[in-house]
């Protein structure tokens, strides 16, 4: 897991071929316009999901894995937390890992939490289990999340 100022993105850009390409986005769109839904920037291999919802309480909030995907969830407007923990530490999952979802959700209670002011991100790797959108005084949390392929397809 990785948690960072939009200042110091060029700072990752190189860890995966396309984040440089998420973060151009991130620079060149105007993200406050672009309505709540899915935006395919690279084919299936990167995608930018924008939402605005409420805030969760952190017993509401569920821990997620994925294997097909790279999140890098960036707080736009509201207060959000994100739990984390090892996946290797998950040991009581909802279900079995829904391939066409690519989501995999675990009963266990995170072992730290991150609170993500806007114009931050965390990026969260397949080892990671995380559970966004934690925030208090049920406010509404805008967000954008971008899915960038583990192993994309288009270079």
């Amino acid at each position: 897991m990785i948690f960072s100022s939009l200042t110091q993105s060029g700072r990752y850009a190189e860890l995966h071929p396309l984040f440089q390409r998420a973060f151009d986005y991130i620079r060149d769109t105007d993200l406050f316009n672009l309505a709540p839904g899915r935006y395919h920037i690279v084919g299936d291999d990167l995608i930018a999901i924008v939402e605005r919802v409420p805030a969760k309480t952190k017993e509401m909030a569920k821990l997620e894995a994925h294997r097909r995907y790279i999140d890098i969830q960036l707080v736009l407007e509201g207060d959000e937390t994100m739990g984390w923990k090892p996946l290797a530490d998950c040991l009581n999952p909802v279900s079995e890992h829904s391939t066409e979802k690519d989501i995999r959700f675990f009963h266990d209670a995170p072992a730290s939490y991150v609170p993500v002011p806007p114009d931050h991100f965390c990026i969260f790797f397949p080892e990671d289990a995380h559970a966004p959108l934690i925030g208090g005084g049920g406010g509404l949390i805008r967000k954008v999340i971008f899915k960038v392929a583990v192993s994309p397809a288009q270079p």
